[in-house]
């Protein structure tokens, strides 16, 4: 190979090489030189740590409701909190809604909550598509998409189920089946 292709291509492969570690570094959670800035009348969010994996703690958010209500994650410590990411123009989250709002219905009295954090959209838009679905689980507005960058979400829909101790039992990024979130329930203790 002459001596010119061979710097070429060991310039294209240094450069990979960078770009592999500096997403890897994003994607692990290594510590940024800024922090998160907290919205009006919110809580900031946690720093930024490793990404959120079963088997780890559920990191901790405070946002608003569509109705105004202030939903701490924590706050519902000994439920099983399905936390899902979503926004109204992604057609497979339209889609699970409707098995979501099922699964609500049948076990909230067994302990299951739902919290549904949504894409930053605008406040109008979210509320039609709830009503429209006929939604009754909280919705949860994520002004600058600050919560589901803590989670580290990369797609729509995905899925935290949170046990009753705060640790995270499985995440799920795409459409769940009536099958797989079955399976997680029955995992997470409820009778089906």
């Amino acid at each position: 190979m002459p001596p010119r292709l061979m710097a070429g291509v060991l310039v294209v492969l240094g450069a990979g090489l960078v770009g592999l570690g500096a997403g890897l570094a994003v994607f692990l959670g290594w510590p940024s030189a800024e922090p998160i800035a907290s919205r009006a009348g919110q809580t900031e969010p946690e720093a930024p740590g490793p990404a959120p994996v079963a088997g780890a703690p559920a990191p901790d958010f405070n946002l608003s409701g569509i109705d105004g209500t202030q939903v701490r994650l924590s706050d519902y410590r000994g439920d099983v909190v399905l936390v899902n990411f979503w926004a109204t123009w992604c057609g497979p989250c339209r889609a699970e809604m409707p098995l979501l709002q099922e699964r609500f219905t049948a076990l909230r009295e067994s302990g299951l909550v739902v919290l549904a954090v949504n894409d930053d959209e605008p406040v109008g838009e979210v509320t039609s598509f709830v009503h429209e679905l006929e939604l009754t689980f909280p919705i949860l507005l994520d002004p600058g998409a600050e919560v589901q960058q803590l989670y580290r979400v990369l797609g729509y829909p995905t899925s935290f189920l949170v046990g009753r101790d705060g640790v995270i039992q499985r995440v799920h990024v795409g459409v769940l089946t009536d099958s797989q979130l079955d399976r997680y329930l029955r995992e997470a203790g409820f009778s089906l």
